[in-house]
């Protein structure tokens, strides 16, 4: 999967991105699409609240593992353990991501630049767009 979050202004208004792909195919086939606003907030919420809906849309369609491609490094660090969430309003959706993730027997978090994570860009920008 690959997720994006992004504020106009931060904080301001949000929206979340991201696409769920089936790997095992070739092209990889898009099993999910999110692209919606969230409210106004800021780039770190959308960012962690699109890895949510990255991985509650993932569930439903079962898998042993699960790859997140994401242009947030910030966020990754966290997910994995290298980095703590110091801020009290996003211990929560750590916490829900962490919970997600905890059903997979193999999790692979990648960083990506902002240019190969171009759908999911799209997607946030055309849910700020509308």
């Amino acid at each position: 999967m690959y997720t994006d979050g992004g504020a106009r202004g931060n904080p301001g208004p949000a929206a979340i991105g991201a696409v769920v792909l089936d790997p095992a195919t070739d092209p990889p086939e898009t099993l999910a699409t999110i692209s919606e606003s969230i409210g106004h907030t800021t780039n770190n919420v959308a960012e962690w609240r699109a890895v949510i809906a990255a991985l509650e849309a993932a569930r439903e369609f079962p898998a042993p593992a699960i790859e997140i491609r994401a242009d947030s490094m910030l966020v990754l660090r966290q997910l994995d353990g290298r980095y703590r969430v110091k801020q009290a309003h996003l211990k929560p959706l750590h916490a829900q991501a962490r919970e997600l993730l905890a059903s997979y027997d193999d999790v692979k978090l990648v960083h990506v630049p902002r240019e190969n994570n171009t759908v999911a860009d799209a997607l946030v920008n055309a849910a700020l767009d509308v």
